[in-house]
């Protein structure tokens, strides 16, 4: 077993430690053997498309002394459904899953968040560890405690904080996931180099990427915000949806699966970063180097094919709108977010900037 120090999350409701490594998925049953004692049966839900490493990971558990159960679910968007959470508990219940048990999320964000949701509902709730699969899921969705699915209104709507057990980042994963899925990764890196720490936006300038280097700070920085506001009470933890207000409207209106997330995030950004200018003095340098960075590694900075019109109505009913507002994390400078009821007369002269395919 490869000698690893895990990166702790400190939450209220439970600290957990972060793996971050290669080859973690061929030695993950002994590393669950050693940190906690379950039952023997234990679910592994994973991703349809990722049989070779749903593989690996229940012969790991197999040689643990486990008896893994597999359940599949289907990729993408649409997976993130009340049928789907449906399939996925009866299926738990029909394997005989019980409260000694642990779920285990094999897969991208989608997965994540569907699998998580139904281990804290699952007979009131049974342990979860998370095992992303995509560069997204490394640095934003398995750590957190975020689980949730979609309605035809809106991301996310439906859900629950629940912290997991652990969460193992195989890094060898990144090796045959799509450029499309990288790229969009890189983008909630971008997002913590805007609201946290700079320094990263430098490291992403450069010709060769640390992949380890920029899972890990991601990680510490979401660590660190997490264990200061679990449950969005104090504000703080707000500020990691820097661009996710646009995003979540884009992705809403254009329907899931036209944009994947990451990509709807850069453009939340580029909206973001505008309104920081009007309204918080950021400086135009600061969106000229986003505007940069989302270019140089491929992400779009304007979409055809949606309107205005849609658009808003989204952002309607976006869950974090309260008193008839959107409240957006805006910057003030580069590592300096502010929570902002922004007016609608504001959003309205923003939102053409991503909307125009010359912008």
């Amino acid at each position: 077993m490869n000698s690893i120090t895990p990166l702790t999350v400190s939450a209220g409701s439970r600290s957990y430690p972060v793996w971050i490594g290669e080859g973690l998925l061929e030695d993950l049953g002994h590393r669950l053997a050693a940190s906690d004692h379950f039952s023997r049966r234990i679910a592994l839900v994973a991703d349809s498309n990722l049989r070779g490493y749903a593989k690996t990971t229940a012969a790991s558990l197999a040689e643990a002394g486990f008896d893994p159960v597999l359940l599949w679910v289907p990729p993408g968007e649409g997976s993130k459904s009340l049928g789907q959470l449906g399939i996925l508990l009866e299926k738990l219940a029909e394997n005989r899953i019980d409260r000694k048990g642990a779920l285990l999320a094999l897969g991208g964000g989608v997965l994540g968040d569907l699998a998580g949701f139904a281990a804290s509902i699952f007979l009131r709730g049974i342990a979860l560890y998370q095992i992303p699969t995509t560069l997204l899921a490394m640095v934003d969705s398995s750590v957190g405690g975020k689980t949730g699915i979609n309605l035809p209104q809106g991301k996310n709507l439906v859900g629950t904080f629940y912290q997991p057990w652990g969460v193992f980042v195989d890094l060898k994963t990144l090796s045959t996931l799509p450029e499309r899925e990288r790229r969009a990764g890189l983008a909630e890196v971008i997002k913590y180099g805007m609201i946290a720490d700079p320094s990263l936006l430098a490291c992403l300038a450069e010709k060769a990427l640390d992949w380890r280097s920029l899972v890990r700070r991601s990680v510490q920085i979401k660590a660190a915000v997490v264990a200061e506001d679990e449950r969005e009470t104090t504000g703080r933890r707000a500020v990691l949806n820097f661009g996710h207000t646009t995003g979540h409207a884009l992705e809403a209106a254009l329907g899931y699966g036209t944009l994947v997330h990451g990509e709807a995030v850069g453009l939340g950004m580029r909206v973001a970063a505008l309104l920081s200018q009007r309204l918080c003095g950021l400086p135009e340098r600061a969106g000229e180097l986003l505007d940069r960075l989302l270019e140089r590694h491929g992400l779009p900075r304007a979409i055809p094919g949606v309107s205005l019109f849609r658009i808003r109505e989204a952002l309607l009913v976006d869950k974090k709108r309260e008193r008839g507002a959107n409240r957006w994390v805006l910057l003030r400078a580069l590592g300096d977010p502010v929570l902002v009821d922004v007016p609608d007369a504001e959003i309205e002269r923003a939102l053409p900037l991503i909307l125009d395919s010359a912008g």
